[in-house]
């Protein structure tokens, strides 16, 4: 008698478990559960997302400054004392004024494209 009740007692116990273990799956499994869980989840991975942006600028600015530090580019800038030099006297034209065979001079452009170092 005791073990048929055992038993009885065990299934039923199995029974519950299993049916609680189905309904909190399938609870998970619903649309608005699944959207939920998305969210959180993109959510998630954008603070770990920063948090590694934030990791990499710092780092940056640390090896700035160590390379900064080896090349001795922070270094205290001295002023340097300002020279006078006397500027040349404009040429005087005919008194006509400007010759009609005036050039201008244009100033050279150097392109540069970045694809042409690689």
């Amino acid at each position: 008698m005791f073990r048929r009740t055992f038993w009885f007692t065990a299934g039923a116990a199995a029974g519950v478990w299993a049916t609680t273990k189905v309904n909190r799956k399938l609870k998970q499994l619903t649309p608005e559960s699944l959207a939920a869980q998305a969210a959180n989840k993109a959510l998630e991975t954008g603070h770990r997302l920063k948090d590694f942006a934030l990791d990499v600028r710092a780092g940056m600015v640390q090896r700035e400054a160590e390379l900064e530090e080896a090349l001795g580019l922070d270094a205290p800038v001295e002023p340097v004392p300002a020279q006078t030099r006397e500027l040349p006297e404009p040429r005087r034209r005919g008194a006509l004024g400007p010759s009609s065979h005036q050039t201008t001079h244009a100033i050279p452009t150097i392109t540069y494209n970045r694809n042409e170092d690689h």
